[in-house]
This record gives C-alpha cells, sequence and structure tokens, in this order.
C-alpha cells in the first residue's frame, strides 16, 4: 500500500505537532536537544558520586555540602563563557569548537574520578571540571535555543524550552534506575568510567551545529561593546529587582547533604532504591513540564512563584514525619513516604522553572545571547551556592554529623521557615499585565530569566543528594543555570 503525499505530510505534520512541540525536526535541533539529553544522562554518576564522597573519601555532610558549593564555581561564571563564546571565535566559530572542548573536558573530568582521585581535595578538582563542561556546554546550547526562540509566537512561546528540558528529562529516565542498580555489581570508579563515555556525544553532535563562519578576527572590541550592551541592560530596575528576589529566595541555606546521610546510614536507603527514586522523580519532571504547557503557561508570575513557595516550604515541613518516624506511628513506610514527597516536590519544582525559561530566551537581545542569559542564571547559581554554604555552617553549628542527626528536626525547621522569607517581596516580579506583554513590548519581561530555580546545582556533575525532599524546588534534579 503505497502512502499518499497528502497522507505522509499530515503525518510528518501531526508527528511534528506532538513529538516536537510544533519545531521542525531539523539536524540542528536533533544536535541541541542530544546535548541537552546528554546533560540528563550523566545522571547515571550522580548515586555514585554521593556515595563515593561519603564512603570512600569519609565526608561529614558538611563538608559535602561545603565541597558542592566549589565544585559548582563554574556555573557562576557562566558570563565568561558567554563573552568567550560570543565575541572570541576558534577558526572563525562562535559554537561548535566550544562544543567539541566542552565534551573533551568532560570526559577527562569523569576519568579522573574513575583513575586518579584518592582526596577530597582532587576530587573536589575533577568535580569542577565536570561543572565546567557542562557549564560551558550549556552556554552553547542555550545561546542556539534563545536565537532560535526570540521568533516564537506568543501561541507557541515556550514550546521550545519545554522541548529542550524534556530531552533533559528523558535522558534523566532512561538512567536514573541504573543510577543505582549498577552500585550493586560494580564499583563507583567503573560508574565513572561508563559516565565518561557520554560527553563524547557532545563533541560529535557539535559537527550537526549550523553556523555560519564570521569574518571578525579575535579581538576584545566585541567583548567590551557586548559589556556596553550588557550594562545597558542590566541597569534597568525591571530587571535587577526580580533578579535580586530570585537570588533571596535561592540563597536560604539547604539541608541537601545532611538528608542524604540520615536517608543512608539512619534509614538504610541502599543505592538501588535511591536509584528508584531518581526514576520517579524524572518521571515526575515530564509530567510538570507537561502540565505546565497545557494548563499554567499563562498564569501570573507573582501567582506561581507565591503559591511554590508556600506549598514547598509546607510539605518540605512533613519531612519531620520522616526524621522523628512519625511516619511509622500512622503506619506509612519510610520508603513509600519518602518517594510520595520526591514527586510532589519535584513537579512543583519544573512547574515553577518553565515560565522563567519562556520570556527569559526571547528577551536576550542579538549579538549578547549567550552573555545576558549566562549573566542572570550566574546570579541564580551564586544563590545555590550560598544555599549549600550557609547549610554547611548551620549543620556545622547544629552538630549534625554523619552519624548524629538529634538536631536534624530543628535543621528542617530552619531551612522550610527560611524559604519564606521572599514573600514580602513578590511584588520586585513583574505584575499579571506587564508579565503578559509580548517580549518586544515590556522592558519587565526581561526580567524573568533570572526568577528561575536553578537547574544547575541539580546536574549531574554533582552528587546527588536527594533534594527533592528540600522545601525550596530546586529540581534535581535539577538548574544550574543558567
Amino acid at each position: 500500500m503505497i502512502v499518499s503525499t497528502p497522507g505522509l505530510a499530515r503525518i510528518k505534520a501531526s508527528f511534528t505537532e506532538k513529538v516536537f512541540f510544533g519545531n521542525e525536526p531539523s539536524a540542528e535541533l536533533i544536535a541541541i536537544l542530544l546535548v541537552y539529553f546528554v546533560q540528563g544522562i550523566l545522571g547515571l554518576a550522580r548515586l555514585a558520586v554521593s556515595f563515593f564522597l561519603k564512603d570512600e573519601l569519609g565526608l561529614s555532610p558538611a563538608q559535602v555540602s561545603a565541597l558542592i558549593g566549589v565544585a559548582a564555581l563554574p556555573w557562576m561564571i557562566k558570563p565568561l563563557f558567554g563573552f568567550i563564546s560570543d565575541g572570541l571565535p576558534i577558526l572563525g566559530y562562535r559554537r561548535r569548537p566550544y562544543l567539541i572542548l566542552s565534551g573533551l573536558l568532560g570526559v577527562l573530568s569523569w576519568v579522573s574520578l574513575a583513575t586518579i582521585v584518592h582526596s577530597a581535595w582532587a576530587a573536589t578538582l575533577a568535580i569542577a571540571l565536570g561543572s565546567l563542561s557542562v557549564a560551558f556546554s550549556d552556554v552553547i546550547v542555550d545561546s542556539l535555543v534563545v536565537e532560535r526562540a526570540r521568533g516564537e509566537s506568543l501561541s507557541t512561546a515556550g514550546s521550545l524550552q519545554s522541548l529542550c528540558w524534556g530531552a533533559s528529562a528523558l535522558g534523566g529516565i532512561l538512567t536514573a534506575y541504573f543510577s543505582g542498580s549498577l552500585l550493586t555489581s560494580f564499583s563507583t570508579r567503573t560508574v565513572f568510567a561508563i559516565t565518561a563515555t557520554f560527553p563524547l556525544i557532545v563533541s560529535l553532535v557539535a559537527w550537526m551545529i549550523t553556523e555560519s563562519r564570521v569574518t571578525e578576527r579575535m579581538n576584545w572590541a566585541i567583548v567590551s561593546e557586548q559589556l556596553g550592551q550588557l550594562r545597558q541592560a542590566v541597569s534597568q530596575k525591571s530587571i535587577w529587582l526580580p533578579t535580586a528576589f530570585v537570588f533571596l529566595w535561592h540563597a536560604m541555606p539547604t539541608t541537601e547533604s545532611a538528608f542524604f546521610f540520615f536517608a543512608t546510614n539512619e534509614l538504610g536507603f541502599e543505592a538501588e532504591f535511591l536509584g528508584r527514586i531518581n526514576f520517579v522523580t524524572s518521571l515526575a519532571s515530564l509530567a510538570g513540564i507537561w502540565l505546565f504547557q497545557r494548563f499554567l503557561k499563562t498564569v501570573p508570575f507573582r501567582v506561581i512563584f507565591g503559591w511554590s513557595i508556600v506549598i514547598s516550604a509546607l510539605l518540605g515541613m512533613t519531612t519531620l514525619l520522616l526524621v522523628t518516624h512519625t511516619n511509622r506511628a500512622l503506619g506509612i513506610d519510610d520508603r513509600w513516604f519518602s518517594m510520595g514527597d520526591s514527586l510532589v516536590l519535584t513537579v512543583m519544582g519544573r512547574i515553577a522553572y518553565m515560565p522563567i525559561l519562556v520570556l527569559a530566551a526571547r528577551l536576550c537581545p542579538p549579538g549578547i545571547e549567550a552573555t545576558l542569559f549566562a549573566l542572570l542564571m550566574s546570579i541564580v547559581n551564586l544563590a545555590g551556592l550560598l544555599s549549600q554554604e550557609s547549610g554547611a555552617l548551620l549543620m556545622h553549628w547544629l552538630g549534625v554529623s554523619e552519624n548524629n542527626f538529634s538536631n536534624l528536626a530543628l535543621l528542617i525547621v530552619i531551612t522550610n521557615l527560611s524559604a519564606l522569607l521572599p514573600l514580602p517581596f513578590l511584588g520586585w516580579l513583574p505584575s499579571a499585565d506587564e508579565s503578559s506583554k509580548p517580549a518586544a513590548e515590556s522592558s519587565h519581561a526581561r526580567t524573568l530569566e533570572a526568577n528561575v530555580t536553578s537547574k544547575h546545582l541539580g546536574q549531574p556533575f554533582l552528587p546527588d543528594l536527594m533534594t527533592e525532599f528540600i522545601p525550596q524546588p530546586r529540581q534535581v534534579e535539577p538548574a544550574v543555570e543558567e
């Protein structure tokens, strides 16, 4: 039976609409999606990193939290990567060569963890190199998405961002369960060696990026011009006020590492079960993307963020039931309770994240796409670093260690209450009227690139510390920043 040409056209149109959200599946789009996919699939080693730091290097919860903050530093200097990519082409190209180099750097990072890392300092350096690899490739693909998304109509706004995050979540789903089950058969270093093969995909698909050779020589004049444009953009009150709100929101202390130690040392959660939680949260991440795309993309930002803060803090308090073992008295098993919290908070994290990407990508001015996007994401990631370090200080002051969890309940109460502090400043975000204007007509819309839960601190180069239990909807996802 021969399918008619109109029939094939209808099938292709339906496939494009349902699978690619209306975006034409070109070779370049496939390459972009594969880079995001690799960011998700790198989650194969996240649990291995967590257990490597805890068991093989013998670090305490406070030390692990401090290490995470240091290792995430490359996400703080993403504007530098934007300057380099936009203003300093290699052999006449601004995107492809940097994607290739970032992939090779990722291979070096994971191979080092698999072979020569035997101390906390070496682990910090190796994880930071992996962080640098993902951060640089993230800058490149973010700028490519920005260039494409600027042409989206209001009716299709966010479709490309949803597609990209769907690719990342799909990669996470494919490796989520195996991140735990592999540790029952192989050592952490073997898992690192396996993971080292994935960044090569980024280097290979870089050749699929459609890019015109630039004729300008490598010089700092372009960078100087970008700085002027950037200074003019960020000096607007409509940009820095919402940025300050999001910074405050994400700078609140976190209990990530303390809860990871509690779950493994006190509750006895083994790696395989934690892998199952990763699988559930990866599915929940896709559900959050779908819910936003289907029902919530027209909801005012103040409403979304206000309710996200309140509900996340309330749900975060339910962790007290687990810490005090009250859930057992209620007849709820520790594992079922943990998985339920993970699912709900992950969905909320994605719902809070998606509306930011919609306006963020569409509002970057031509010529400094990577730079402006990276700057605002870096501010968010800086807040995440402060969250990790302040959490480490609280753990140290309260005496929460790998074996002492007597003050963990107090730590959870403090972090959840602190998460409510940004609520009085919701007015710093654009109003419903302002955020509903087209990008070209509303300067306030430019602020929304920074109003984002930090995906980057949850990227696979960092340990999986079960962030889904933490009140702030910081997906580990999970980011970083963007």
